[in-house]
């Protein structure tokens, strides 16, 4: 007669009122009133449902990943002072925060990323979705050559600033003021203004994916065809458009200490595929970190940890 459920609600417990015409009126009243306040505190309690929901999708797909065919990318006939290292920075060098402020940068990575300069003579780039001017806060003393905004700026190994022709001011102003209204309105979204473009991160709030989208869609099509959407792990972004993370690292690839060499690429979003493309093009090796999507990269390796192994693995080998 009664249903008990420890579903992902941390426990609530879920009660059907039973229909059985031999239990008194006053005891099935009862059961009824708990079953509506049950209703009201599933819905009270859905952040945090949709919360634990995405926790546990992220663990599911670590364990799909194990079962992933890619092979992991080979050490053996690699030599480091030949090969050109492009590094995407959240999920593949960083893990993944619930909000982008809140990665943390480990001395043990600050010391492999100065060795990898070291033993490349400084072909070694990040290519990110952040700013340069975040990832230098981030990374700070070290200051790598980067291409930031999904290949919008870029700075080459001899200082030099890069951009890509700035759309009208107005217009990103408009999509800043439309978008920070709408992530008002939903206190677990979270709004990472980067200047140039804007992020709006649902990692907290899994059930306004689609709403999001929706949003942000919409922005875009108001500023069309100066800007386009971008998305990406639990995020949705309104960026500048015609710039790519394949265009940077052919620029790099052009400069020096990048030229005459293998390009290698490391990245785990759909925002890394173009770069992969590129690289496979020109007889180099993309490696896809932590995700079971299908993907261009013609290698995997299952984790931020498993790749920060792979690249000490390769320095130390060379």
């Amino acid at each position: 007669m009664l249903a008990h459920a420890c579903g992902p609600y941390g426990g609530l417990l879920c009660f059907d009122a039973p229909r059985h015409p031999n239990l008194p009126r006053e005891l099935l009243r009862m059961l009824a009133a708990f079953r509506g306040c049950m209703r009201v505190m599933r819905f009270l309690y859905l952040p945090q449902y949709f919360a634990i929901r995405a926790e546990r999708m992220e663990a599911e797909t670590s364990a799909e990943l194990r079962g992933v065919v890619r092979p992991e990318p080979p050490h053996a006939g690699l030599r480091i002072e030949e090969l050109a290292l492009f590094l995407d920075v959240d999920g593949t060098l960083l893990e993944i925060a619930p909000t982008p402020d809140r990665v943390v940068v480990e001395p043990e990575l600050q010391t492999l990323l100065r060795t990898l300069v070291a033993r490349t003579n400084g072909a070694v780039a990040f290519v990110s979705g952040r700013s340069i001017a975040v990832l230098d806060g981030l990374f700070h003393p070290l200051q790598l050559p980067a291409a930031g905004l999904h290949g919008f700026e870029r700075r080459s190994a001899n200082g030099t600033y890069h951009r890509r022709r700035l759309p009208p001011g107005e217009l990103l102003s408009k999509g800043r003021e439309t978008l920070r209204a709408f992530v008002a309105c939903h206190p677990r979204l979270v709004l990472e203004d980067k200047r140039f473009a804007i992020a709006v991160h649902y990692r907290q709030a899994m059930h306004l994916e689609q709403l999001v989208l929706r949003e942000v869609s919409s922005v875009a099509a108001m500023l069309a065809p100066d800007f386009e959407i971008q998305r990406g792990k639990c995020v949705v972004e309104l960026r500048p458009a015609g710039a790519s993370k394949a265009s940077a690292i052919a620029e790099f690839m052009k400069e020096p200490p990048f030229t005459a060499r293998r390009p290698v690429c490391l990245g785990d979003d759909i925002t890394d595929e173009s770069a992969f493309e590129w690289v496979n093009a020109h007889g180099g090796i993309t490696v896809a970190v932590g995700t079971a999507r299908h993907t261009a990269a013609i290698a995997h390796l299952h984790s931020v940890r498993a790749a920060r192994l792979w690249l000490t693995r390769l320095a130390e080998a060379s």
